[in-house]
C-alpha cells in the first residue's frame, strides 16, 4: 500500500497522443494500459489513481477519448488511456480506425506489462469484454479486471458482478487473479489498485 501511495504521489504528465501506429511513442518505460467500454469510467479512474481531477479528459458523451494517450508517472511507468469500445460518439470509419490501432498496440507493444480492463459493476461483463480478454490471452498480455462505479451499483450487483468475473477469468491464462472493486467517486479500492500497479513498477527500480 505504501509503495502504491508513493508511486502515485509522483508527478504524472501527458507525454503523447497517438491516432495511428506511426505516431506511437517509442517504447521506453513499462506501460500499463487502461481499456474498457465507452462510459465505463476509465478517465475518472485514471484521475482518481493519480489524484488529479483533469489529467484524463472526462466527458458525459461516451467515446470522447479517440486516440491513445500516454502519461508518464514519475518516470517509472507509462499509463496509457485507450479509446473506449462499444458505443461511441464518432463516425463508424473513425471507430474502425482506432479499433485497429488498439489491436495493433495490444499485439505489438513489447513494454506493455498489463492491461487494466474496466467493467461497470452495474452491468458486468459484456461480449466485447470477453472478446478483449480472449485477444489478450492469445497474445499472452497480462490483464486485471477492475469493477468500476461500485458506489452507484449497490452491494448485491457488485457481489454478482464479482462472482461472474471470478468465474469468467478462472481458466483464462493471462488473467491476473485479483479483481479490484473501485469507485472513483468515493476512492474505494483505489489504494489497493495503486498497490497492484506499483508491484509492476518495481521492475523499473522504483521503491
Amino acid at each position: 500500500m505504501e509503495r502504491g501511495r508513493l508511486l502515485f504521489a509522483q508527478a504524472c504528465e501527458f507525454v503523447a497522443g497517438a491516432a495511428n501506429e506511426a505516431s506511437l511513442p517509442q517504447p521506453a518505460l513499462p506501460e500499463i494500459a487502461f481499456a474498457g467500454r465507452s462510459n465505463v469510467g476509465k478517465s475518472s479512474l485514471i484521475n482518481a489513481l493519480v489524484g488529479h481531477k483533469r489529467l484524463a479528459r472526462v466527458s458525459l458523451t461516451p467515446g470522447r477519448t479517440q486516440q491513445l494517450n500516454f502519461f508518464s508517472l514519475g518516470g517509472a511507468l507509462m499509463l496509457v488511456d485507450l479509446p473506449g469500445y462499444g458505443h461511441a460518439a464518432a463516425a463508424k470509419r473513425q471507430i474502425r480506425s482506432w479499433t485497429s490501432l488498439i489491436h495493433a498496440y495490444l499485439r505489438g507493444r513489447p513494454n506493455l506489462r498489463r492491461v487494466v480492463v474496466l467493467v461497470d459493476s452495474r452491468h458486468g461483463l459484456k461480449p466485447n469484454d470477453h472478446a478483449l480478454m480472449a485477444e489478450l490471452d492469445d497474445v499472452a498480455v497480462s490483464y486485471q479486471i477492475v469493477l468500476t462505479k461500485a458506489d452507484k451499483a449497490g452491494d448485491a450487483p457488485v457481489k454478482a458482478a464479482f462472482a461472474s468475473v471470478s468465474g469468467a477469468i478462472a481458466k483464462r491464462p493471462a488473467a491476473h487473479p485479483e479483481i479490484a472493486v473501485t469507485s472513483a467517486e468515493t476512492g474505494a479500492g483505489i489504494p489497493e489498485l495503486r498497490a497492484s500497479i506499483a508491484a509492476l513498477a518495481s521492475e523499473t527500480g522504483f521503491r
